[in-house]
């Protein structure tokens, strides 16, 4: 990311530094783009943690109903 993005990075790090499974953004600049998401999943697992799944809401799959 570029250094001016210091706070997208540091969202994209809080979560995987907790574990959280999705990152929910609509922050398609910096965040949750095709371009971006592999080097952000490369990062995080070069620094011993699992990435989140990076999507916009629209993205995240239904939940089923109980």
């Amino acid at each position: 990311m570029p250094s001016k993005a210091i706070v997208d990075a540091a969202h994209v790090a809080i979560a995987a530094v907790h574990g959280l499974d999705f990152l929910l953004t609509w922050n398609c600049t910096h965040i949750a783009n095709a371009a971006m998401r592999p080097r952000i999943e490369a990062v995080c697992r070069d620094s011993g943690f699992q990435p989140p799944v990076i999507c916009t809401p629209d993205e995240l799959p239904p939940q089923e109903e109980k």
